[in-house]
């Protein structure tokens, strides 16, 4: 049985219906589940498996002029896990706690898969 609601044995798992996150090395959860807000309505964070594109540790969004530190981007259109609000939804990307959103960008290589189920 797997830890988590994903398929993938390494890398980031997110399950949106429950707003929690994982990252998993070779079937065991190493850290998680923690807290995550993900898109609002009109803005819902893409269900698939994406690869870990680039990470910017003092990223600033200009269309939504906001600091978006710690950020592992994972999409093409620039959905990212970052540190972010637990409480206001997100324009898609997926809202970590301080501490999360800095292991994650810490711990994510480029190239990792991060899967993302409902």
């Amino acid at each position: 049985m797997k830890p988590t609601p994903c398929d993938i044995s390494d890398g980031a798992c997110i399950k949106l219906s429950t707003n929690q996150s994982w990252i998993v090395r070779g079937d065991k959860i190493v850290y998680g589940p923690v807290p995550i807000t993900s898109g609002r309505k009109g803005y819902e964070t893409a269900v698939g498996k994406f690869p870990v594109l680039r990470k910017v540790k003092d990223e600033w969004s200009r269309p939504y002029n906001a600091a978006m530190p710690w950020s592992t981007y994972f999409t093409e259109s620039g959905i990212a896990f970052h540190e972010g609000s637990l409480t206001v939804p997100s324009h898609g990307c997926i809202h970590l706690d301080p501490q999360a959103a800095k292991f994650y960008f810490q711990n994510l290589s480029i190239g990792e898969t991060v899967q993302v189920v409902s």
